[in-house]
């Protein structure tokens, strides 16, 4: 059996499918689609570079510390998501199940892990571990991207759960390694 013929089973078997479906066809509204293509463009990294630019600009040399640390968590992101998007190979929702509508065109070929979520997680906790009153903004921005590429067709649920996983270790160890910087309130 294939990789991709594992991937099925599992979908079926679990009926992930079946929320990924409902959740692409509740957002097939126009004014749904619509807002949920924007939120996902400003993930492919606009909003992101745009974010370490200001923190660099002005957030003194803590901004400028922060910026450079997203830089570098944001680089391990996208080689480890890379990585495993080769080895695992699945197939995104709109090509494995009927009835599933790819909303936007995807940036590469295979669905697990989602790469918008898994940065969107490692960004966020990265900056408000620099800057706590940023969750009140990064937060929610980081929950519609995880949304947008399930309601979008273009990732499953359990990519989406994965990346924030994995974008959440990413982070959580590289904070671990900078001196001064937590997520945590010191004792």
């Amino acid at each position: 059996m294939n990789a991709i013929e594992r991937w099925n089973r599992l979908e079926v078997r679990s009926g992930e499918w079946r929320l990924c479906l409902a959740a692409n066809r509740w957002g097939a509204r126009r004014a749904i689609v619509t807002f949920f293509r924007l939120v996902s463009r400003a993930g492919d990294g606009v909003f992101w570079y745009s974010l370490m630019a200001a923190l660099a600009v002005l957030g003194g040399s803590r901004g400028a510390q922060a910026a450079l640390h997203m830089a570098v968590v944001g680089t391990i992101a996208l080689l480890l998501y890379r990585s495993l998007k080769k080895h695992t190979r699945r197939p995104r929702p709109y090509r494995a199940h009927r009835g599933i509508v790819a909303h936007i065109p995807p940036l590469d070929e295979f669905s697990f892990p989602s790469g918008h979520t898994l940065h969107a997680v490692s960004f966020s906790l990265v900056a408000i571990a620099y800057f706590p009153t940023l969750a009140l903004i990064l937060v929610p921005f980081t929950l519609l991207v995880a949304a947008s590429r399930v309601v979008l067709g273009l990732h499953f649920p359990s990519d989406v759960l994965a990346a924030g996983v994995i974008g959440s270790a990413l982070a959580g160890v590289s904070l671990w390694l900078v001196p001064g910087v937590s997520l945590l309130p010191p004792i």
